[in-house]
């Protein structure tokens, strides 16, 4: 078999991650490492050892057409995804695009649209829906071991420094120079919560969600959101409640849980572990293996094996994105209720764990479950 040329855009931050992945795909002779996308160009020690020396530079359409890669990855900022994306689509190159894919619903159907018409695969960087729990999971369901489903909750309680919303110039803007960037807690790092309730709720579809709740805080001196909560009504008129937080007192591993009317599955989608807990039963735990998103790309593009994260399939995530886009600007919290961890140097606001957890096991918002810092409850509602 063939190695597979790629071009990586964006190798710092989170990019990083990318950089090592693609190393342990190279290392199994799959893929090369053809080209690197970067305002400025990576020093050798910023390679990781085994990768070589792949060609540098800060055009990207320049790089693709002097590498002729075949597959692009691209971990660049929210708002130039979508100009990249279609870049790649019209030199015939695949894409991997990380999420969130867009900024808004409109450039998402642009990029979504853009790629289908160029006939390229385009992979979205949604990891967890590559965990062989999500289709057990859905087996589960369908043999009725919760029963009827009733609901579906998300919860993630995380902590950020404050040092995190100084990374970039774009991090925690809602907007930068009248562009949309829109990089807040449900929508960037805690979107696979958002993504992952979603798909278990069958609902990944933009036709699929029907109406859209937010409940949009913010502890930090930041324009986005960084305590926040969602609830989406689906065509099939379940309810999925996702609640989030990078303010957590004890920081937690983020989780999703199916509620039935006869038990519940408890999903900790980052470490592919299911809890299954239901009636006449003791409790049953389960682990589950991964199919790495870049390499189930690889293996689309050089053998024909399905895509597991097609940009359709992530329409109710942007159907969300685009309802927190067009919300008011979350509201700052209180000073009362919050304060500075000065040995960790971030912001925490007490209390808020339980409300997470309360909020994805009740389908309720914060202001429903009695948080004197929520507003009386009036929906920034979207219907779709």
């Amino acid at each position: 078999m063939s190695t597979v040329d790629i071009v990586l855009a964006g190798a710092r931050g989170h990019g990083r991650w990318h950089l090592e992945n693609i190393r342990r795909l190279q290392d199994k002779g799959i893929v090369r490492l053809a080209g690197i996308c970067e305002l400025t160009p990576l020093t050798g020690d910023d390679i990781p050892e085994g990768l070589g020396t792949p060609e540098q530079s800060a055009d990207f359409g320049a790089l693709l057409d002097s590498t002729g890669a075949r597959i692009a990855v691209i971990c660049t900022p929210i708002p130039t995804h979508t100009d990249l994306a279609l870049a790649a689509a019209s030199r015939g190159v695949h894409i991997l695009l990380e999420k969130p894919p867009a900024p808004s619903y409109a450039e998402f159907r642009r990029m979504a649209d853009g790629v289908a018409a160029a006939g390229v695969a385009c992979q979205i960087g949604f990891q967890s829906l590559g965990s062989h729990a999500v289709p057990a999971i859905r087996e589960l369901v369908e043999e009725g071991a919760i029963g009827e489903v009733t609901g579906i909750g998300g919860a993630g309680a995380w902590a950020r420094a404050e040092a995190y919303y100084r990374r970039a110039p774009w991090a925690g803007k809602r907007r930068m120079n009248g562009v949309d960037v829109i990089d807040g807690a449900l929508t960037n790092p805690l979107a696979h919560a958002v993504a992952t309730a979603l798909a278990l709720g069958d609902a990944s579809r933009a036709e699929d969600v029907t109406r859209i709740e937010t409940e949009l805080l913010r502890a930090n001196d930041i324009e986005s959101d960084d305590t926040s909560c969602v609830r989406v009504t689906t065509a099939n008129g379940l309810q999925v409640t996702v609640a989030v937080t990078l303010c957590a007192e004890d920081p937690d591993e983020p989780y999703v849980v199916v509620h039935g009317d006869r038990g519940r599955i408890t999903y900790w989608y980052k470490q592919d572990r299911v809890l299954l807990q239901r009636a006449g039963h003791g409790p049953e735990e389960y682990e589950y293996g991964r199919t790495d998103l870049l390499e189930n790309l690889v293996d689309h593009v050089t053998d024909g094996d399905d895509l597991l994260v097609v940009p359709d399939a992530t329409g109710a995530f942007m159907k969300v994105v685009e309802a927190i886009r067009l919300a008011p600007d979350p509201a700052p919290l209180p000073a009362t209720a919050w304060h500075l961890l000065p040995d960790e140097d971030r912001r925490v606001v007490p209390g808020i764990d339980g409300l997470v957890a309360a909020a994805a096991d009740s389908l309720a918002l914060y202001s429903e479950l009695g948080a004197d810092w929520a507003r009386p409850h009036v929906a920034n509602e979207v219907s779709t």
